[in-house]
C-alpha cells in the first residue's frame, strides 16, 4: 500500500506540476541521448535502438535512484 500511495502522489504532483513534469520529461530524454551517442555503431537498426532505449531506461532509473 506504501508503494501505491507514493506513486499516486508522484503522479499527482507529475499531473499537476508543470516544472516537475518538464524535469521528469528532460531527464528521460537527456538519459536516452547520452546513451544513443554512446553507443559506438554509427548507423543503428531496430534491435540497437531497442537496446539503447533499454540502456537509457536503466541510466535515468539509477539516476532517479541515487536521489
Amino acid at each position: 500500500m506504501e508503494l501505491k500511495n507514493t506513486v499516486r502522489t508522484l503522479t499527482k504532483h507529475l499531473k499537476t506540476d508543470d516544472e516537475l513534469w518538464r524535469s521528469y520529461r528532460d531527464n528521460i530524454a537527456i538519459c536516452f541521448i547520452d546513451t544513443y551517442y554512446r553507443y559506438e555503431k554509427r548507423y543503428k537498426n531496430r534491435e540497437d535502438i531497442h537496446l539503447i532505449a533499454n540502456n537509457a531506461a536503466k541510466n535515468f532509473l539509477d539516476k532517479l535512484c541515487l536521489s
